[in-house]
């Protein structure tokens, strides 16, 4: 009986784990959850970097008539810069002109928005635009002197195409944006994209979305390409959890759009997901076939089990019976 242990503790063992993992087997993870978009009333809002460079960043803006654009100003310098809104629709100013010509033209035709905010500051430019506006741009400029010259300028673009729609993503630590997925099914085009990014980690990213419709970039290739085919929107996503970012862009058509984190060295570690606009979100993978595995695991684990019983009722029984003696010749 006890030569017949080992055999009986395997039978059993296999078939404890056995049964389960061939149960498990062919169980693939859930596929990333996806964020869907939500219509949003007329109001928007925008986030707005200001550099020493200096620049804008983004350097175009887009709003819906009829409504109120609240652009949030961080100065991500240590110059004072402004954010000066042009009253008058397509006009665009003259770079050749002087601080004091500048300041001039604001004078005489006024301004829809004009915020001053200091280095390592941030601050709120709350713009209205009435239904007549739809299709018209509204330059925006610094009037600290010289920084207009020096290229600190970008334009609020008014839609009438309805309003946009909200979007929601999240960075972690972990080099990934959860969902990886965001779903958008416009009802026009083109529609106005506001995404809230919120940072659940540490670590600052950038929320960066390619401008070329399915088409897949790679960490080798995304810098190449973004500079002949700049960004829709790049938007960085400061450091440490709970900070949040607006990231503003407008898609024109239907189309697949990657976006990634362009930190050094995230995108390499998978940091990267798609906006699907206009397209279905392709279904999860169907987990391949496990029933021949799972029959052979079944068959294999009761095959051992019947040895180990036989082998248990031969071993219970060697030894009550006496052995043959030989036939003969034995010494007295």
């Amino acid at each position: 009986m006890v030569r017949a242990l080992p055999w009986a503790i395997a039978a059993v063992v296999l078939l404890s784990v056995g049964l389960p993992s061939a149960a498990a087997m062919g169980r693939l993870p859930s596929a990333p959850a996806v964020g869907y978009a939500h219509p949003e009333s007329g109001n928007a809002t925008a986030q707005l970097n200001l550099t020493d460079q200096p620049r804008f960043d983004p350097r175009s803006l887009t709003a819906n008539a009829s409504a109120t654009l609240a652009v949030h100003l961080t100065n991500v310098g240590q110059a004072v810069h402004t954010f000066t809104l042009s009253k008058q629709p397509g006009v665009v100013l003259n770079l050749s002109w002087s601080p004091a010509q500048l300041d001039a033209y604001f004078a005489g035709n006024g301004s829809l928005a004009n915020v001053s905010v200091a280095g390592g500051g941030s601050a709120w430019a709350n713009v209205t635009f009435n239904a007549s506006a739809g299709g018209d741009s509204f330059e925006f400029v610094s009037l600290i002197p010289y920084q207009f010259q020096a290229g600190m300028w970008g334009f609020v673009n008014v839609t009438s195409s309805g309003p946009g729609v909200l979007l929601q993503d999240n960075t972690t630590d972990a080099y990934q944006f959860v969902p990886a997925a965001l779903s958008v099914t416009p009802t026009h085009y083109p529609v106005v994209l506001n995404v809230l990014v919120t940072n659940q980690g540490s670590l600052g990213h950038t929320f960066t979305v390619s401008g070329l419709s399915n088409y897949t970039l790679s960490p080798a290739n995304f810098t190449q390409t973004f500079a002949t085919n700049p960004p829709l929107v790049n938007a960085p996503v400061p450091g440490g959890a709970g900070s949040t970012v607006w990231a503003n862009l407008t898609i024109k058509g239907p189309g697949v759009y990657q976006y990634i984190c362009t930190v050094t060295g995230h995108f390499a570690n998978g940091m990267t997901g798609f906006l699907y606009v206009g397209e279905p979100v392709p279904a999860p993978p169907v987990a391949p076939s496990t029933a021949l595995v799972d029959t052979w695991v079944l068959v294999g684990s009761a095959s051992l089990l019947g040895i180990g019983v036989i082998l248990a009722v031969v071993a219970a029984y060697t030894g009550r019976f006496p052995s043959r003696r030989g036939s003969g010749h034995e010494h007295h």
